[in-house]
């Protein structure tokens, strides 16, 4: 077993999971012309041109909503097979959803076919953040939320680098599938790499715990119930923002631009999880969120400024203020459920993960009715309540590990508080 490889082939199979979102996320227009394309109704009478938007929307969001469903049911379901198939096997499989999804996707003769490629796609990723998660807190168990956090640097790591292909791709007159077919380039790698590799039992198993004490361990800590119902405010504030910020920008400052703004979040989140990781992870964790979630606030409230000013540049700042305070909440919460509840194992990592997904999933509508309700920059004042609650529920279970002699990372067989 090679540590370093699994690790690095970790990384981009993560690299893979980003580029198809940043990638699906591009091509979209291409999709709507070729596939969601207006129609007759059943009585044979052409649709009004309403009728017709509204059906082109519906669809387009059936596009973007089943990856994050099969990446989420992935996930939830992917964790428990880990100990029972076994890690490189799953990973494998992972990997074939990336390249047949992909192939797929290519050659789709028709709407349908994209979207059960575009599942095929979201059930690979979903394996991955189900496979590589505990895989990463088992080769490293002295530095969970550490590696953790380097490892998930490659998510916006892997958005930079599709965003930035599929734009370069635009420029010089490449089609989609073009676009498209760069996932099946980080996929054959990692791939490749794992192919011969053998991958370590997880924490739990070699513990000797079975499925029924990780399952009973999940439901009986109470921290690990904080966890999972702060996943839905950390993961919808990142995640469900972030995936309106290019829409939003578009809307208030009447330009195509917007993609700009999740470029530069992508590459501040990269380096602050890629380079100050280890300084960051020397305080607490529940206080890195609790001190974190201020500037992430802050920057949903201060959408509306640019609005109102029409300032690029505000936009800008008041994004960075968000995905600064942003950066670190996934891998974290991921580290504390690793750290204080290892014996929930996989499972627990696969319902924590899980979560983060489906909050993203329902956060996008959310948004969505607050922006046709509230308009573009308000619908993300809003959103501003999220982190606020993160401040004080982080806060008090900070106060209350101080108050127990400080945070510390549990072995699987210590006896729990």
């Amino acid at each position: 077993m090679n540590k370093r490889v699994l690790f690095i082939a970790s990384c981009v199979a993560l690299t893979a999971t980003a580029m198809s979102f940043a990638i699906r996320g591009d091509i979209m227009g291409a999709f709507q012309e070729e596939f969601v394309v207006p129609h007759v109704s059943d009585t044979g009478a052409a649709q009004t041109e309403e009728q017709q938007a509204e059906s082109v929307k519906t669809k387009l969001g059936i596009i973007a909503g089943v990856a994050f469903f099969s990446f989420g049911l992935a996930i939830l379901f992917g964790g428990p097979l880990v100990d029972l198939l076994g890690m490189g096997l799953l990973l494998k499989v992972a990997a074939l959803c990336h390249i047949g999804g992909t192939v797929m996707t290519i050659f789709a003769p028709n709407f349908w076919v994209v979207v059960a490629a575009t599942l095929v796609v979201g059930a690979g990723n979903g394996l991955v953040e189900a496979v590589c998660n505990p895989l990463i807190a088992t080769l490293y168990p002295e530095e969970k939320t550490l590696k953790l956090t380097l490892f998930h640097a490659w998510f916006p790591g892997g958005i930079v680098i599709g965003g930035l292909l599929a734009f370069f791709f635009s420029k010089i007159g490449l089609n989609w599938q073009f676009k498209m077919g760069l996932l099946l380039v980080p996929s054959v790698i990692y791939l490749i790499m794992i192919f011969t590799q053998k991958f370590p039992a997880t924490e739990r198993v070699e513990a000797g715990y079975s499925f029924g004490d990780m399952f009973t361990e999940a439901l009986r800590r109470p921290l690990f119930w904080i966890v999972f119902l702060m996943m839905w405010f950390t993961a919808a504030t990142e995640l469900g923002a972030g995936a309106w910020i290019s829409n939003i920008y578009n809307d208030i400052m009447g330009s195509k631009e917007g993609i700009l703004a999740l470029v530069w979040g992508s590459i501040l989140m990269f380096i602050l999880r890629q380079f100050f990781s280890k300084p960051v992870h020397k305080i607490s964790p529940p206080l890195l969120i609790a001190v974190t979630a201020p500037f992430a606030a802050a920057g949903l409230f201060l959408f509306n400024t640019a609005d109102v000013h029409q300032s690029p540049a505000m936009f800008f700042f008041a994004a960075t203020l968000l995905y600064f305070g942003v950066c670190f909440w996934w891998p974290t919460m991921l580290g504390i459920t690793s750290e204080r509840c290892p014996k929930t194992g996989a499972l627990g990592l696969a319902i924590i993960g899980g979560t983060g997904s489906f909050a993203t999933f329902f956060a996008g509508p959310g948004i969505g009715w607050l922006n046709d309700t509230f308009g573009p920059a308000k619908s993300l004042q809003v959103w501003a309540a999220l982190p606020v609650v993160l401040i004080v529920v982080f806060g008090l279970v900070y106060l209350n590990d101080k108050a127990r002699g400080g945070y510390k990372a549990e072995k699987i067989g210590q006896q729990a508080d």
